[in-house]
């Protein structure tokens, strides 16, 4: 009886069991700051039940059996998602996060600002990185009005305030952008990326960009100041990430082809193939650049390979790589003293300078999504490179070349490492917040090598047969590890807070030799001095973050963050012998913190500014001062000491003509200005003579402003830019000595550029005038190469370029 009574009660909890209701619950938010996504449409399964969202994003699905479901997210505002879910024997609750694209606020399009401007700004989480509170720009070189084919800085970073732009490249093969007084020398002071992993010649020991990708390839250039440090690394300047144009998603194939040809024997050639097909989605370009330019003894030869190769291995994982070949070959005309400039700035007295770059990046990335709330990416990376020199460089810049050796200084890397960030949206109580978390490895090899070279002109860049012609020959291996956590924390839809640690490990490592060779008056080598070196130094230390966002109305964000900042030195370029400087052996790491405070707008197609102020602390500042080596003045450089640089950098842009018209018209007008007011100190020096002087390469005055004008499918664009004057050296000098690199100022300037496009059909034709009053100038004043001496600006150039898109 009592067996029978049991059986009969078990069946009865089975069956209760089996036909147990339960409910499934949640929220929606967007991904990008977490706020709640009212009336999105919550679908279950293929659309048997659906229900809208409350106005804090809720939903609910009752009376719902065990099994697997389907969530199907829906929103006029949201990109489509959905996700599994299962019930066994309890209620469910999820939190759903869903990715933005466009928004209806107030009759105005909320739409990514770079659909009308060319230019916008980093969302508070975008791309596994989170941005909120962050100085940020973001550039989209495909929508500007701009010569692209010869990558021209001054137009392409336009809408970013205050960044100071050598421009004695007229090519733009390099790119060397400094801001806020840091030296712009091949853009060294920044973390500079593609795709998000490390291009230059060594992140740690030798941070300078030979390799700038073309900006025909390039998708966003994103690019955030000094609170970057935490995510990308700690130098002051922050980051800038090349993101590269990505597959085209509804063709199997689509090719984009232009030809340049323009002034100075100018020509580019671009060609790119896009596409996708299945769970293979590619894209690829081959670019060739040539001229002579704008100086005798300039010609240049560049080539550009990339590939970007992805597979979808599920709706939630996926695997890409990268390929970059780039090289060139290009001939440098040296540099010029005052008195020479001012006779003819397309003078060179240099027929046998050469400069040769090869330059190869491997990367493989994995992205994994776990939940709509949790995400995984790892990065891993690999540069092998070289970057060869030889010339006749002596220290003053008018002597005449005696066709004696030439200087020839070789350095090759072998650098890999790998990235890997966590990204995970959680609650707790009613706090919602964003946790990023990362760890980083990076292994860095860098040999260099000096000695002389031939007596020939041609590019050869080989060693004379004789081991006594190397005076240099080091080997550095470096080691980094670092270990990242940022954690936004969102206090109600107007006010968040985004804290973050760094942890940093440094091991560098210098073996090898350097000396002194001495010549009899006929040339022969009569004495070699060799002193062998091994030197080790391991450092590691924390840095931290704060950054803060409040929207107290729509489209206005008012963001600030304040940042530590670390910029270690390695003994990679302490010993290169350079006569016309001299570098103190007893160099030390460079340590502050930048402050950002501003108010911007949201993301808007009619509208769009950015107006901060900010303080940079600098402290061991290294930099330049004139000292005598008891023969003649030379340029040092060391720890100069403590500088502050602080100032209002602004930024703004608007759709006239959308702005006061209300109906549909086709023409556009946009008007944008950018403009940076800067003071910059050193408080304190052990070095005379620099203590309240100015910090070099800080124009008080940075301004950039120019007009669009559209009609239809025509466009032009218009680009007035002035710099003040600026310093090249911590003792202020106004005059520059015999060598022209020793001291000097580097007088204001104003260059103005056009550019004109129509586009018809598949067909796009562009023209345009670079410098177009055709000023003559110069914004640097180089220690070594291309130089010494100043290097002058090109003169007025024309391009036409023909696009065709299939």
């Amino acid at each position: 009886m009592r067996s029978r009574a049991f059986n009969i009660l078990f069946c009865c909890l089975v069956a209760t069991v089996s036909l147990a209701q339960h409910k499934l619950s949640g929220v929606v938010r967007s991904d990008e700051d977490s706020t709640a996504v009212k009336e999105c449409i919550v679908f279950l399964n293929e659309g048997t039940r659906s229900a809208p969202t409350d106005k804090a994003g809720r939903f609910i699905f009752d009376d719902l059996p065990n099994g697997v479901y389907t969530l199907h997210y829906t929103s006029s505002g949201f990109r489509y998602s959905k996700e599994d879910v299962t019930i066994s024997n309890a209620d469910q609750y999820v939190r759903a996060y869903i990715h933005p694209f466009r928004e209806t606020l107030q009759e105005v399009m909320i739409t990514d600002a770079s659909s009308t401007f060319g230019a916008t700004r980093m969302h508070a989480v975008e791309n596994m990185g989170i941005y909120e509170g962050k100085k940020s720009d973001v550039i989209i070189p495909e929508k500007l009005v701009a010569n692209l084919a010869t990558n021209n800085p001054r137009q392409v970073y336009s809408r970013v305030a205050g960044l100071n732009i050598w421009e004695n490249d007229g090519a733009g093969i390099q790119l060397s952008i400094g801001g806020r007084g840091l030296d712009p020398n091949r853009t060294s002071n920044f973390n500079v990326r593609q795709n998000g992993y490390d291009i230059s010649a060594d992140a740690l020991g030798y941070p300078e960009s030979y390799y700038t990708p073309p900006a025909e390839g390039i998708g966003k250039i994103q690019i955030v100041r000094g609170a970057a440090s935490l995510q990308y690394g700690t130098q002051f300047g922050g980051l800038i990430n090349f993101s590269m144009k990505r597959p085209v998603p509804n063709k199997k194939i689509e090719l984009t082809a232009s030809q340049t040809v323009g002034s100075f024997g100018f020509y580019n050639a671009f060609t790119s193939l896009s596409g996708t097909f299945n769970k293979v989605s590619y894209y690829t370009f081959f670019q060739y650049k040539r001229g002579d330019g704008w100086r005798a003894n300039s010609e240049f030869d560049n080539h550009t390979f990339y590939a970007n190769i992805n597979y979808a291995i599920t709706t939630k994982t996926s695997l890409g790589i990268d390929i970059t070949k780039m090289g060139y070959l290009a001939k440098q005309p040296g540099g010029l003293t005052d008195e020479m400039f001012a006779e003819n700035p397309r003078q060179t007295n240099r027929e046998r300078n050469w400069f040769q770059v090869d330059w190869n990046l491997l990367a493989l990335h994995v992205d994994h999504k776990f939940s709509s709330s949790a995400e995984f990416n790892i990065r891993l990376f690999g540069l092998s490179a070289s970057r060869y020199s030889v010339g006749f460089r002596p220290n003053r810049v008018a002597t005449v070349d005696d066709n004696s050796e030439r200087d020839l200084i070789r350095g090759e890397f072998e650098n890999w490492g790998g990235e890997v960030r966590y990204l995970k949206r959680y609650q707790i109580k009613k706090i919602h917040s964003v946790l990023l978390a990362g760890a980083r490895y990076y292994h860095g090899f860098n040999h260099s090598m000096q000695g002389f070279g031939s007596t020939g002109s041609n590019p050869d860049f080989n060693f004379i047969n004789s081991e006594e012609a190397i005076t240099y020959d080091y080997r550095f291996p470096n080691r980094n590890t670092s270990l990242f956590l940022e954690n936004i924390l969102y206090v109600n839809d107007k006010l968040s807070f985004t804290p973050g640690l760094r942890f940093e490990h440094i091991n560098t490592t210098a073996e090898g030799f350097y000396g002194s060779v001495s010549k009899d008056l006929a040339g022969n080598i009569i004495d070699v001095q060799r002193y062998d070196e091994a030197l080790n130094n391991v450092r590691h230390f924390v840095i931290a973050g704060l950054g803060i966002s409040y929207k107290p109305v729509p489209f206005v964000d008012i963001y600030s963050n304040v940042s530590q900042n670390y910029r270690s030195i390695t003994f990679n370029d302490m010993r290169i012998s350079n006569p016309s400087a001299v570098i103190d052996p007893n160099l030390e790491d460079e340590r502050g913190y930048s402050f950002d405070f501003g108010v911007r707008s949201d993301q808007t197609s009619l509208f769009n500014y950015d107006v901060s102020v900010f303080y940079l602390n600098y402290d061991n500042r290294i930099g330049e001062i004139l000292k005598s080596n008891g023969y003649n003045d030379v340029r040092s450089r060391g720890n100069i000491g403590h500088a502050v640089i602080q100032g209002v950098e602004a930024y703004g842009e608007a759709d006239m003509i959308s702005l006061l018209s209300s109906a549909d018209t086709p023409w556009t007008g946009v008007i944008f200005n950018n403009i940076a007011l800067i003071h910059s100190e050193y408080k304190s020096s052990d070095a005379p003579g620099v203590t309240g002087k100015e910090v070099e390469f800080v124009p008080a005055v940075n301004l950039k402003s120019g007009v669009r004008i559209g009609y239809k499918n025509l466009r032009g664009s218009f680009q007035y830019s002035y710099l003040s004057q600026q310093y090249s050296d911590a003792t202020n000098a106004k005059e520059g000595v015999a060598s022209a690199a020793i001291g000097g100022l580097i007088p204001a300037y104003s260059v103005m550029d056009l550019t004109l496009s129509y586009t018809y059909k598949k067909f796009c034709l562009e023209t345009s005038v670079n410098n177009l009053a055709d000023r003559m100038y110069y914004t640097r004043r180089a220690t070594g190469y291309p130089g010494p001496g100043i290097l002058p600006s090109d003169g007025r150039s024309f391009f036409v370029t023909l696009r065709a898109k299939i």
